[in-house]
């Protein structure tokens, strides 16, 4: 059993009063943690990232540098989020029209992975283990597993929960693991001994 590590917050970092961040998360130069915002065990935060506030983030999740991750936004365990990644919570804003109103949930579910400089537009789920590519503009939800690239983002393959793309018979060729698709949604396939 290891010894838990108390959390980490550099100190250029700013954590506001009413965040709270689990054990042997760090928070890393010029980010900011706003109130009521609450990170999981184990994460990592970058540089200039802006959390807040009321957002929720899991254990061992991975916020790279540049990300702002808006009040209405929630992450699951385990989530990546890769460099400059956007995240919105209001489809049509305006400088002069208040809309704190109107805010859209966005949910990113366990093990999904968003690449550098992806747009999430708001409202819209992100399935389990799901890999937005790099550059992608997601305007509606991904199933689990979907490999989202292009703009607007569409699905062009699965992914594994080991994050590798699936061959023709939808298998890991990390792991080995058995996937089996039906329509629009994919799922794996229990461990057979041989």
């Amino acid at each position: 059993m290891s010894a838990t590590k108390p959390p980490f917050v550099h100190e250029s970092a700013y954590v506001d009063e009413g965040a709270t961040l689990g054990q042997g998360t760090k928070v890393w130069h010029f980010s900011h943690i706003l109130p009521g915002t609450r990170l999981g065990e184990n994460c990592s935060v970058g540089q200039n990232v802006m959390i807040g506030p009321d957002v929720a983030v899991g254990d061992n999740c991975k916020i790279q540098n540049n990300v702002s991750l808006y009040k209405g936004v929630e992450l699951e365990d385990g989530v990546f989020c890769g460099p400059s990644c956007v995240f919105t919570n209001v489809v049509n804003p305006r400088a002069d029209v208040e809309r704190k109103d109107e805010f859209r949930r966005t949910l990113v579910r366990r093990g999904a992975t968003i690449g550098a400089n992806a747009t999430i537009v708001c409202g819209n789920e992100l399935g389990e283990y799901c890999l937005i590519a790099a550059g992608a503009v997601v305007t509606k939800p991904v199933p689990a597993f979907a490999l989202m690239a292009g703009v607007p983002a569409r699905r062009i393959g699965w992914v594994s929960q080991a994050g590798e793309i699936l061959d023709e018979r939808l298998t890991c060729p990390r792991t080995g693991e058995r996937y089996e698709a039906d329509g629009e949604t994919l799922k794996r396939l229990a461990a057979t001994s041989d």
